[in-house]
């Protein structure tokens, strides 16, 4: 419970813990370990620094750097680690620190400071904190480059310049902006790139799937909660209003709120502050916040599952994603963009849209949006030959557009596999369109469970739009 309280095992994290005392090393690597990470120990920190040098030093993402060390102290190693890898988080510890010692380690760029003996929640608190923010400056920064790069939307056709231009004119300002539109249209990024352009671009963007959180859990996610708040509150939490403060809070899906956590955001909103779960008093956050649904909130509000005050708190600036569909000059720039940037990840030769090929995508009317076609040309990549992508390489979809044509013509399948996933990934998109997206009535009439059927259509690459 530990680990998901502090978001800490995304991955096994490798940290660099630098003590001349191996009594410290030892305790302060055991809880660690505990905690699932992979610790690297030093004694002094000229060897700290040589492992910083190190190829293998790259992995290290984090440093727990005693102050005093024989030979090289730690304020110099601090500034040396600091001119290898300016930004890798450090967190000082000491047994005989000054306050003036304290604010040159600050200056220097240390994140935090620790005082000996070291409090084990403490220190875990204050390596969770220190990963999660790291974490989200570089993913701000790749953000930013990809910005830049002009990566993140192809905007050929006038329904995206009309949203491009809209982002352009709304990015510098603090307005809430509510984002609408299909799963897989692309709400997130535009929020992401509503976030770089404006003047908070350099502090945390932080994102919510309202509903991916358990009822009972969502609220303590959003505002956080005090150690002993209930059963697995081993410690405190900051929340994600708290994380983003000063940056950018993305609530996605926020149709799926229940009234009970709408009300608290609210408050929130209205107060610009927020309350732990378990008390502790109230904590001032400043954060500005965008939210998406795929729902129709006015006809949520009329059937009485969404608050109205709450609506007009968060859409004060309204604005609607295209489908894919509806913009079809961007669909074989977007491919060949997915194409390029696939090849590059995975180190894999450059490939191109072959003309069957490009008009089977033209042909198709994309249930799934952008997020189908992406995870359809990472397909095409990964198991394609050849230089040229052709309708062999688009699987299902090819396959699904000859039956229409000659319902007893077939495609050359890879494997019985290929042609197994062909024929479901059929057979669940005709009962989804005959029950009009009804996920539960389509568990029902194909016999499986609706968590199951999730998982099944998302490993198919559709993407169901339920009514």
């Amino acid at each position: 419970m530990a680990r998901a309280q502090h978001g800490l095992m995304r991955a096994p994290t490798t940290i660099l813990l630098v003590d001349d005392e191996p009594g410290i090393r030892r305790s302060l690597g055991e809880a660690l370990k505990d905690e699932g990470h992979h610790v690297v120990k030093a004694e002094r920190g000229e060897q700290a620094i040589d492992l910083l040098h190190n190829p293998d030093g790259e992995g290290i993402q984090l440093m727990l750097l005693d102050v005093w060390l024989p030979g090289q102290d730690g304020l110099e190693t601090l500034k040396q680690a600091k001119q290898i890898r300016p930004e890798l988080p450090v967190v000082m510890i000491s047994g005989h620190a000054s306050i003036d010692t304290a604010m040159q380690a600050t200056k220097l760029g240390a994140f935090d400071f620790l005082e000996k003996p070291i409090d084990l929640d403490r220190l875990l608190l204050v390596v969770g904190n220190a990963l999660r923010q790291s974490r989200l400056e570089q993913e701000n920064q790749r953000l930013l480059a990809e910005v830049e790069g002009g990566r993140f939307f192809l905007a050929d056709s006038p329904a995206m310049k009309r949203l491009m231009a809209d982002v352009a004119l709304v990015a510098p300002t603090e307005g809430r902006v509510l984002l609408t539109g299909e799963n897989g249209s692309g709400k997130e990024e535009v929020a992401r790139l509503i976030h770089m352009q404006s003047s908070r671009r350099g502090a945390p963007f932080v994102e919510v799937n309202c509903a991916a959180i358990p009822e009972e859990l969502i609220e303590s996610e959003l505002f956080g909660h005090q150690k002993g708040a209930f059963t697995g509150a081993v410690r405190d939490q900051k929340g994600k209003f708290r994380e983003a403060d000063g940056g950018t809070l993305f609530l996605d899906e926020v149709g799926d709120m229940s009234l009970k956590t709408q009300a608290k955001v609210l408050r929130a909103l209205q107060e610009g502050r927020v309350e732990p779960v378990g008390g502790g008093g109230t904590v001032g956050v400043d954060v500005r916040v965008i939210t998406a649904t795929n729902k129709d909130l006015a006809g949520e509000i009329t059937r009485g599952r969404f608050r109205e005050d709450l609506y007009f708190r968060l859409a004060v600036v309204p604005l609607r994603v295209p489908p894919l569909r509806e913009r079809p000059e961007d669909i074989l720039p977007l491919a060949e963009a997915f194409i390029t940037r696939i090849a590059h990840q995975y180190g894999r030769p450059p490939r191109h849209l072959g003309p069957e090929a490009k008009d089977t995508l033209l042909r198709h009317d994309w249930p799934g949006n952008v997020r189908e076609l992406k995870n359809l040309m990472e397909r095409a990549v990964i198991l394609g030959r050849g230089s040229e992508i052709g309708p062999r390489d688009l699987g299902p979809l090819a396959a699904r557009h000859l039956a229409e044509q000659d319902p007893f013509s077939f495609p050359e399948f890879a494997s019985l596999k290929d042609a197994k996933d062909w024929f479901e990934s059929q057979y669940l998109q005709r009962e989804l369109r005959l029950q009009n997206g009804n996920m539960t009535r389509v568990a029902e009439r194909v016999g499986m469970d609706r968590s199951n059927l999730y998982k099944r259509l998302k490993t198919l690459g559709i993407e169901p739009r339920e009514s």
